[in-house]
């Protein structure tokens, strides 16, 4: 299948998933996360909220972390400070996704410890199939970012062998699914 028809196919069996059982994961695939020594050690960690049924991270939000949330502005994420109390107020961005106020302030590349990506499918290898807006492969391939740490989330079922791929894909450092923190295609949590 080319990357079209994966994420299409991929897209539809995330969604069929049962409310009971999605939630179940993505408070398994939490667990393994914030045990990890990536999320113990890091300050500021940049997240996401769900949509179209991606892992649920909003468990994770209970831990005193600075928090970060992108904002889609043409064609880059612009990072801001999100605190769950809700004194820098959320807003429907551009593709219907939760995104922070443009006065809330913004997370510079330097003050980042570690990212949580959304993804539809990764492979063994930490390649990510994504929405096909390309916004975190251009951001992960700057100097600035491409040192971070950076974990791709999924669902066990979108974690594949190997992923169609283009010369412009930036491989993640790991991969958290419900079935554990994997590094190298190797479990460490």
């Amino acid at each position: 299948m080319n990357k079209a028809e994966l994420r299409k196919a991929l897209l539809q069996k995330r969604q069929a998933i049962a409310p009971e059982e999605w939630q179940q994961k993505s408070l398994q695939l939490c667990h393994h996360l914030q045990n990890s020594s990536w999320f113990r050690s890091a300050q500021t960690i940049l997240a996401y909220f769900s949509v179209r049924q991606e892992p649920d991270l909003g468990s994770l939000f209970a831990h005193p972390k600075t928090w970060g949330i992108s904002r889609c502005v043409g064609k880059e994420l612009y990072w801001h400070h999100w605190l769950p109390d809700g004194i820098f107020p959320l807003q429907i961005g551009p593709y219907g996704i939760l995104e922070p106020d443009p006065e809330a302030p913004q997370i510079a590349p330097e003050a980042v410890d570690l990212l949580l990506v959304p993804a539809i499918a990764c492979d063994h290898q930490g390649y990510r199939l994504g929405y096909g807006g390309g916004f975190f492969d251009r951001l992960l391939s700057t100097p600035s970012w491409s040192t971070k740490v950076a974990i791709g989330i999924v669902f066990e079922s979108a974690r594949l062998p190997k992923l169609p791929r283009d010369s412009w894909d930036c491989p993640l450092t790991a991969v958290c699914t419900e079935a554990g923190l994997f590094f190298e295609n190797k479990l460490v949590s």
